[in-house]
Formats: structure tokens, C-alpha cells, sequence
């Protein structure tokens, strides 16, 4: 069976470490793992992972360039390992995002990642309204969403902004909510066509009866496996997915199918 994970985060190695621990310090969670290209590719090819979407958050419009030049490189390095989404910022000019947009799409990157918690902006305020007129559903976009400590990409956030550009794909990380699961579930699941969720931080949290309610929820063909390293352990998130009773058709879909049919990567 095909495993993709759809929701990773990598950094350069001189900053890894740092820019990991950051992470972590945030969540109020340990992290595991180096947070390398190299790391994960290792760890993920010896569970028998055939391939990984990765991204990373720009605090500021300055970091974009860097980054998604480093998405970039690595996705090339990768050897057809990595499929990458580039990193956008809300404060970003018209002209800044429509040649960012472009830029990502001429070489090829898959999608978009946004994260409105550490990049501080509402999902349905007018700074989201405008890049996502901008974007205009020519990459599919990959959104934090949930966090009670904060509001800004709260389920029912979320639910506005999708429900305003319903031609825009959004996958809604962390199962639509982290940590504000059962409100993801009110708010987002069987509303929305243009929505997906990934399983990202999420089974630590619940047992297997309930991830099984929330896929059912969503429906087994808008739900994309992912890990969110260098939090978790590849492993060990795959031994949680198996423990839900799930058919081998839902499964394939997961791990892999619903990912590749949405992003195209070959």
C-alpha cells in the first residue's frame, strides 16, 4: 500500500534546530525529531513512506523569498521524494503574491501553505479575503486551522472563508481544528466541496472510535494522512491510523489516493 504524508515541515540545516525548538515552544510540546530534509527522508522511507508534501510558515513578507527558494531546492534535491507547497504572507503586495504564486507554479510546487495563528491574521478578515482573491483557486491552499488558545483560524473562521471562495481547495490541517475538534466537526464537515482536512496532530489526542467518527464525518475521500514532522514520529502515527477500523479501500484513499488525486504529483 502507497503512504504519503501530506503535512511536513523542513528547515535549512544551520537552522533547524532552532527554528524546530521554536515550533515546539509554541505548541508546548516536545519535539522529536532534526527537522532536516535529510531526517525525514530517512525516517520515512525506512516506514515505507514512497513520498512527503513539504512546507514552512514566513513570519514576515521578507522570509518569503528564502523560503520558497528553499522549498524549492529541496523539493529538486529530493529526487522526486519531496512534493513542495510554497509559503505565502497576507501582508504581501497584489504584485508581490500574484509573481510568488506564479513563480511556485512555473516550477511546478503543488500548493500553498498558510498558517493565520503565527502569521497573526483572521481567516475570514479582509487580509485572507484579498490574497485569496489573488490566488484565485490556481493552487490549492493548506491551512492551520483550529487552537482554542486563539482565534484566528477557529472552525468557525475557517467555515466563512470557504464558504466565500467555493472554488478555492482548501485542506484544512489537524482534522479542521486542533485542539477545537468537536466545533471542526459542527462547523466544517459535509458543508463544503472545495474542503479537505489531513489527520496531522490529531490521533495523540483521541482514540481510535473517535478518529473514526471524525473521518466518517468528513467522508473517507476528503481526508489526507499526515504526520506534521518533526512533531511526531512516523511509525508510531501510522501504528495509531491502523487502529482504526477502517476498510483497505478507505485506507488506500488516506495514505495516499485522496493526496495524489487533489495534488496531481506524479
Amino acid at each position: 500500500m502507497k503512504i504519503f504524508d501530506s503535512h511536513t515541515h523542513i528547515y535549512p540545516e544551520k537552522i533547524a534546530e532552532r527554528a524546530s525548538a521554536g515550533i515546539g515552544d509554541f505548541y508546548d510540546m516536545p519535539i522529536r525529531h532534526a527537522g532536516t530534509a535529510a531526517d525525514l527522508i530517512k525516517k520515512h522511507k525506512s516506514a515505507g513512506v514512497c513520498g512527503a508534501l513539504i512546507c514552512s510558515v514566513a513570519t514576515n513578507v521578507p522570509q518569503i523569498g528564502s523560503i520558497n527558494d528553499f522549498i524549492l531546492q529541496s523539493v529538486k534535491d529530493s529526487g522526486g521524494f519531496f512534493v513542495g507547497f510554497a509559503s505565502l504572507h497576507p501582508d504581501m503586495t497584489e504584485l508581490e503574491l500574484d509573481s510568488e504564486i506564479n513563480r511556485a507554479i512555473s516550477n511546478r510546487l503543488c500548493g500553498v501553505k498558510l498558517h493565520p495563528d503565527i502569521q497573526r491574521f483572521a481567516a475570514d478578515g479582509k487580509r485572507a479575503h484579498r490574497l485569496f482573491e489573488v490566488l484565485d483557486d490556481r493552487l490549492p491552499v493548506l491551512l492551520h486551522a483550529g487552537d482554542t488558545r486563539f482565534d484566528f483560524s477557529s472552525p468557525k473562521r475557517v467555515a466563512r472563508l470557504i464558504s466565500n471562495f467555493t472554488k478555492q481547495r482548501v485542506i484544512a490541517a489537524h482534522l479542521g481544528g486542533w485542539s477545537d475538534w468537536d466545533n471542526s466537526i459542527l462547523e466544517l464537515s459535509g458543508k463544503h466541496e472545495n474542503l479537505w482536512v489531513d489527520t496531522c496532530s490529531s490521533f495523540y489526542a483521541m482514540s481510535p472510535e473517535k478518529a473514526k467518527e471524525y473521518i466518517r464525518a468528513f467522508g473517507e475521500e476528503r481526508v489526507l494522512f499526515g504526520t506534521d514532522y518533526p512533531m511526531w514520529n512516523i511509525r508510531e502515527e501510522l501504528e495509531l491510523f491502523d487502529k482504526i477500523d477502517l476498510t483497505q479501500t478507505q485506507r488506500e484513499k488516506i495514505l495516499y489516493g485522496n493526496a495524489q488525486k487533489l495534488l496531481k504529483f506524479d
